[in-house]
């Protein structure tokens, strides 16, 4: 009997993640509701916790598509989101608020130091590649705290959110959430498509067999490259982002703990599964607010349900042959 229950328990796990693997049109629709959940409950919490579930589900989409799809782990993605966050921060220190601006400078800028760092760690493989993306990050780590005219390691409070011409005004939470849902959605979009295309395929075929794809005439040096900062410049729009709604920046934006939370979500949701960091941020970001509710300690309870929701995913976080073709 007991087996039967948790047969039943791991089918209803597995309907429910596939529920919302197949039907992101609903997750993304209840979703533009929270700002509706929030009103008619009372409950203001929302919108910021979702605010913030959909930013890091940007940075973790972004990672997931060149360690879930190309198999290159990086551990030093946040860094991105912080040179990201402290674009926007810095511009806005020196009175320079527009948003389009800040966006495209964190993006262009991100783009730049993925395409230095990734030209160097793409030379190597396994370890090594590891350990240079993680070199890379600690040293934009220790450059954040050492910027004493922009806080030093106490970070920088940013005085004012990002402008529009007056068309938009981040100040407002709930257009915040909009723009934060809106910049989700043609994330998902864009690496959905890129997945299925000709390019998404040879980097899907790099992870597999890098050496077939080598003897195919395929250059995967730079397909990898060219993946690595596509993925470099995302994570620094979903740093704008993150700036704007901390109205704060600081060095443990792009702190190697950061990165290793991002890789989490990455694994949480499957890898390598097209939807599966957007489940993983909303998990990651929900439990840790409701541990946090209940005691101070809450990092230890929850790294215990991580643990528990690793090892009960196993097989399908260690299955790559999941169902990301139909994500």
């Amino acid at each position: 009997m007991m087996t039967v229950q948790v047969i039943d328990h791991k089918s209803a796990h597995r309907n429910w993640l596939k529920l919302f693997r197949h039907h992101s049109t609903l997750f993304f629709g209840l979703m533009a509701l929270v700002p509706l959940y929030a009103t008619v409950f009372d409950q203001p919490f929302a919108i910021s916790l979702f605010t913030r579930v959909g930013i890091f589900a940007i940075a973790a989409l972004s990672l997931n598509f060149i360690l879930g799809y190309g198999g290159m782990v990086s551990l030093g993605h946040a860094a991105y989101v912080g040179l990201g966050a402290y674009t926007v921060g810095i511009l806005s220190y020196h009175g320079m608020t527009n948003g389009m601006v800040q966006l495209l400078v964190s993006t262009i800028l991100c783009a730049g130091f993925a395409l230095l760092s990734g030209a160097i760690a793409l030379k190597t493989h396994g370890m090594y590649f590891i350990m240079i993306t993680f070199a890379f990050a600690q040293m934009l780590f220790y450059a954040a705290n050492g910027l004493s005219a922009y806080g030093g390691d106490d970070g920088l409070p940013i005085g004012s959110r990002s402008e529009f011409w007056g068309l938009l005004d981040l100040q407002n939470e709930v257009l915040l959430f909009y723009l934060s849902l809106a910049s989700l959605v043609a994330v998902f979009w864009l690496f959905q498509r890129m997945t299925r295309s000709r390019f998404g395929r040879v980097i899907r075929g790099c992870h597999d067999n890098e050496s077939r794809m080598l003897a195919m005439g395929f250059s995967t040096y730079w397909y990898k490259l060219v993946a690595f900062v596509i993925a470099g410049a995302i994570a620094g729009f979903a740093g704008a982002l993150l700036a704007n709604q901390t109205g704060f920046v600081s060095p443990a934006y792009m702190s190697w703990t950061r990165s290793g939370e991002l890789m989490i979500m990455v694994v949480i949701g499957g890898v390598p599964s097209a939807f599966g960091p957007v489940i993983g941020s909303v998990i990651f970001q929900v439990l840790e607010k409701i541990l946090a509710s209940y005691t101070q300690h809450w990092q230890l309870f929850f790294g215990l349900a991580l643990v528990g929701i690793v090892l009960f995913g196993r097989t399908r976080i260690l299955n790559r042959s999941g169902d990301n073709s139909h994500d």
